[in-house]
Protein backbone atom coordinates (compact mmCIF):
# COMPACT_ATOMS: atom_id res chain seq x y z
CA UNK A 1 0.00 0.00 0.00
CA UNK A 2 1.31 3.38 -1.05
CA UNK A 3 1.95 5.56 1.75
CA UNK A 4 2.58 8.62 -0.12
CA UNK A 5 0.86 12.08 0.81
CA UNK A 6 -2.24 12.91 -1.70
CA UNK A 7 -1.41 15.15 -4.37
CA UNK A 8 -2.80 18.74 -2.83
CA UNK A 9 -6.10 20.31 -4.78
CA UNK A 10 -5.05 23.51 -5.72
CA UNK A 11 -8.35 25.97 -6.53
CA UNK A 12 -8.10 26.55 -10.30
CA UNK A 13 -6.50 30.02 -11.37
CA UNK A 14 -9.96 30.57 -13.48
CA UNK A 15 -11.93 30.26 -10.26
CA UNK A 16 -10.00 32.23 -8.28
CA UNK A 17 -10.33 35.40 -11.14
CA UNK A 18 -14.18 34.99 -10.83
CA UNK A 19 -13.96 34.84 -6.97
CA UNK A 20 -11.72 37.90 -6.86
CA UNK A 21 -13.49 39.53 -10.21
CA UNK A 22 -10.35 39.88 -11.49
CA UNK A 23 -10.83 39.91 -15.37
CA UNK A 24 -7.74 38.43 -16.55
CA UNK A 25 -6.94 38.75 -20.51
CA UNK A 26 -3.78 36.42 -20.41
CA UNK A 27 -4.60 33.99 -17.29
CA UNK A 28 -0.71 32.68 -17.80
CA UNK A 29 -0.24 35.64 -15.58
CA UNK A 30 -2.16 34.89 -12.43
CA UNK A 31 -0.93 30.92 -12.96
CA UNK A 32 2.71 32.25 -12.74
CA UNK A 33 1.77 34.89 -9.91
CA UNK A 34 0.11 31.83 -7.92
CA UNK A 35 3.68 29.49 -8.70
CA UNK A 36 6.04 29.41 -5.80
CA UNK A 37 9.33 27.85 -6.99
CA UNK A 38 9.06 24.63 -5.36
CA UNK A 39 6.54 23.92 -7.41
CA UNK A 40 8.28 24.81 -9.95
CA UNK A 41 11.19 22.55 -9.19
CA UNK A 42 8.99 19.73 -8.74
CA UNK A 43 7.05 20.77 -11.57
CA UNK A 44 9.20 20.72 -15.00
CA UNK A 45 6.48 21.95 -17.33
CA UNK A 46 5.66 25.03 -14.76
CA UNK A 47 8.70 26.84 -16.25
CA UNK A 48 7.97 30.41 -14.51
CA UNK A 49 7.82 31.14 -10.64
CA UNK A 50 6.46 34.07 -9.26
CA UNK A 51 9.47 36.08 -7.95
CA UNK A 52 9.77 38.57 -10.95
CA UNK A 53 6.03 39.15 -10.32
CA UNK A 54 6.82 39.80 -6.81
CA UNK A 55 9.30 42.37 -7.56
CA UNK A 56 6.86 44.41 -10.01
CA UNK A 57 3.46 44.11 -7.27
CA UNK A 58 6.18 45.61 -4.97
CA UNK A 59 7.07 48.68 -6.69
CA UNK A 60 3.56 48.89 -7.36
CA UNK A 61 2.30 48.40 -4.55
CA UNK A 62 4.34 51.57 -2.89
CA UNK A 63 2.99 53.79 -5.31
CA UNK A 64 -0.64 52.66 -5.10
CA UNK A 65 -0.43 52.93 -1.46
CA UNK A 66 1.32 56.35 -1.46
CA UNK A 67 -0.88 57.50 -3.80
CA UNK A 68 -4.13 56.07 -1.59
CA UNK A 69 -2.75 57.70 1.57
CA UNK A 70 -1.72 61.23 -0.08
CA UNK A 71 -5.62 61.30 -1.60
CA UNK A 72 -7.24 59.47 1.45
CA UNK A 73 -5.49 62.03 4.35
CA UNK A 74 -5.02 65.41 3.14
CA UNK A 75 -4.50 66.28 6.67
CA UNK A 76 -1.96 64.79 7.45
CA UNK A 77 1.44 65.48 7.22
CA UNK A 78 4.68 63.59 5.23
CA UNK A 79 5.70 61.83 7.83
CA UNK A 80 2.50 60.48 8.91
CA UNK A 81 1.74 59.31 5.21
CA UNK A 82 5.12 57.62 5.31
CA UNK A 83 3.96 55.66 8.78
CA UNK A 84 1.01 54.65 6.92
CA UNK A 85 2.55 53.58 3.93
CA UNK A 86 5.21 51.72 5.62
CA UNK A 87 2.36 50.14 7.70
CA UNK A 88 0.20 48.89 4.77
CA UNK A 89 3.17 47.63 2.65
CA UNK A 90 5.29 45.09 4.96
CA UNK A 91 4.82 41.93 4.49
CA UNK A 92 2.75 41.24 7.53
CA UNK A 93 -0.23 43.37 6.77
CA UNK A 94 0.13 41.82 2.91
CA UNK A 95 -0.25 38.07 4.58
CA UNK A 96 -3.38 39.30 6.07
CA UNK A 97 -4.96 41.37 2.80
CA UNK A 98 -3.73 37.42 1.34
CA UNK A 99 -5.64 35.82 4.00
CA UNK A 100 -8.56 38.20 3.75
CA UNK A 101 -8.83 36.92 0.10
CA UNK A 102 -8.11 33.30 0.43
CA UNK A 103 -5.56 33.20 -1.65
CA UNK A 104 -3.52 30.43 0.09
CA UNK A 105 -6.10 28.28 -1.57
CA UNK A 106 -4.67 28.69 -4.93
CA UNK A 107 -0.73 29.07 -3.86
CA UNK A 108 1.09 26.34 -6.25
CA UNK A 109 3.85 24.95 -3.45
CA UNK A 110 6.06 22.24 -3.67
CA UNK A 111 5.18 19.23 -2.02
CA UNK A 112 8.00 19.61 1.05
CA UNK A 113 6.68 23.28 0.82
CA UNK A 114 3.00 22.85 1.30
CA UNK A 115 3.28 19.98 4.07
CA UNK A 116 5.56 22.19 6.22
CA UNK A 117 3.19 24.70 6.46
CA UNK A 118 3.67 27.10 3.64
CA UNK A 119 0.84 28.06 2.38
CA UNK A 120 0.29 29.74 6.35
CA UNK A 121 3.49 31.34 6.29
CA UNK A 122 3.09 35.18 6.34
CA UNK A 123 6.32 35.13 4.29
CA UNK A 124 5.26 33.39 0.99
CA UNK A 125 1.55 34.85 1.92
CA UNK A 126 2.72 37.98 1.71
CA UNK A 127 4.93 37.25 -1.46
CA UNK A 128 1.65 35.82 -3.07
CA UNK A 129 0.00 39.23 -2.74
CA UNK A 130 2.54 40.91 -4.39
CA UNK A 131 2.85 39.16 -6.97
CA UNK A 132 -0.47 38.86 -7.87
CA UNK A 133 -0.77 42.83 -7.53
CA UNK A 134 2.70 42.38 -9.91
CA UNK A 135 -0.06 40.29 -12.55
CA UNK A 136 -3.00 42.59 -12.51
CA UNK A 137 -0.69 45.47 -12.97
CA UNK A 138 0.68 43.58 -15.94
CA UNK A 139 -2.60 42.72 -17.57
CA UNK A 140 -4.89 46.04 -16.75
CA UNK A 141 -2.59 48.68 -15.66
CA UNK A 142 -2.50 50.74 -12.63
CA UNK A 143 -6.42 51.37 -12.71
CA UNK A 144 -7.27 47.87 -12.15
CA UNK A 145 -4.74 47.60 -9.53
CA UNK A 146 -6.44 50.54 -8.00
CA UNK A 147 -9.23 49.42 -7.92
CA UNK A 148 -8.24 45.50 -6.29
CA UNK A 149 -6.09 47.43 -3.88
CA UNK A 150 -7.82 50.29 -2.11
CA UNK A 151 -11.09 48.63 -0.85
CA UNK A 152 -8.18 46.51 1.28
CA UNK A 153 -6.86 49.44 1.98
CA UNK A 154 -9.58 50.84 3.44
CA UNK A 155 -10.58 47.79 4.96
CA UNK A 156 -7.33 48.25 7.30
CA UNK A 157 -7.46 52.16 7.30
CA UNK A 158 -8.75 51.89 11.26
CA UNK A 159 -6.26 49.61 12.39
CA UNK A 160 -3.40 51.23 11.03
CA UNK A 161 -4.47 54.66 12.59
CA UNK A 162 -4.57 53.52 15.80
CA UNK A 163 -1.22 51.66 15.13
CA UNK A 164 0.71 54.90 13.58
CA UNK A 165 -1.43 57.29 16.42
CA UNK A 166 -0.08 54.78 19.67
CA UNK A 167 2.02 56.96 21.62
CA UNK A 168 3.31 53.66 23.47
CA UNK A 169 4.41 52.09 20.21
CA UNK A 170 5.91 55.20 18.63
CA UNK A 171 8.02 55.69 22.02
CA UNK A 172 9.36 52.32 21.75
CA UNK A 173 10.15 52.28 18.13
CA UNK A 174 11.98 55.47 18.75
CA UNK A 175 14.16 53.67 21.82
CA UNK A 176 15.08 51.03 19.44
CA UNK A 177 16.08 53.54 16.83
CA UNK A 178 18.14 55.11 19.63
CA UNK A 179 19.75 51.79 20.52
CA UNK A 180 18.13 51.46 24.12
CA UNK A 181 16.23 49.46 25.97
CA UNK A 182 12.24 49.37 25.71
CA UNK A 183 10.91 52.05 27.75
CA UNK A 184 9.88 50.63 31.09
CA UNK A 185 6.09 51.72 32.98
CA UNK A 186 5.42 52.24 36.63
CA UNK A 187 2.06 52.79 37.80
CA UNK A 188 3.21 55.27 41.16
CA UNK A 189 -0.43 56.38 42.40
CA UNK A 190 -3.35 55.03 42.39
CA UNK A 191 -6.14 56.88 44.09
CA UNK A 192 -10.48 57.11 43.97
CA UNK A 193 -12.85 54.24 44.85
CA UNK A 194 -12.70 51.00 43.23
CA UNK A 195 -14.91 51.72 40.00
CA UNK A 196 -13.30 54.78 39.16
CA UNK A 197 -9.70 54.55 40.34
CA UNK A 198 -7.66 56.92 38.80
CA UNK A 199 -3.64 56.10 38.02
CA UNK A 200 -0.48 57.61 37.94
CA UNK A 201 2.48 56.38 35.56
CA UNK A 202 6.12 57.31 35.09
CA UNK A 203 8.31 56.35 31.82
CA UNK A 204 11.47 55.00 31.95
CA UNK A 205 13.57 55.43 28.84
CA UNK A 206 17.69 55.14 29.27
CA UNK A 207 17.37 54.80 33.00
CA UNK A 208 15.55 58.25 33.62
CA UNK A 209 11.74 59.10 33.91
CA UNK A 210 10.79 60.81 30.55
CA UNK A 211 6.78 61.35 30.95
CA UNK A 212 4.31 61.03 33.60
CA UNK A 213 0.51 60.65 32.65
CA UNK A 214 -3.03 59.80 34.63
CA UNK A 215 -5.56 57.83 33.62
CA UNK A 216 -8.77 55.72 34.21
CA UNK A 217 -7.07 52.58 33.56
CA UNK A 218 -3.10 51.23 33.76
CA UNK A 219 -3.27 51.21 30.01
CA UNK A 220 -4.33 55.18 29.12
CA UNK A 221 -2.44 55.75 31.71
CA UNK A 222 0.48 54.17 29.98
CA UNK A 223 -0.31 56.00 26.96
CA UNK A 224 -0.45 59.37 28.22
CA UNK A 225 2.80 58.87 29.90
CA UNK A 226 4.15 57.61 26.08
CA UNK A 227 2.49 61.32 25.10
CA UNK A 228 4.18 63.22 27.66
CA UNK A 229 7.77 61.46 26.81
CA UNK A 230 7.23 62.14 23.14
CA UNK A 231 6.11 65.59 23.64
CA UNK A 232 9.40 66.29 26.53
CA UNK A 233 11.91 64.49 24.26
CA UNK A 234 10.44 66.35 20.88
CA UNK A 235 9.65 63.29 18.94
CA UNK A 236 7.75 63.43 16.21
Amino acid sequence: MSTNTPARDFESVSDLSVRLGLSFSNLSLLTRALTHRSYVNENPSASQDNERLEFLGDAVLDFIVGAWAYNRFPELREGDLTKIRSALVRNEQLAKFARKLELGSALRLGRGEYLSGGHLRDALLGSLFEAVVGAVYLDAGLKAVEAFVNPLLESARESILTKIHDPKSQLQEWAQAQKMNAPRYRTVATAGPDHAKEFEVDVEVGGRVVGHGHGTSTHAAQQAAAADAMKNLEIG
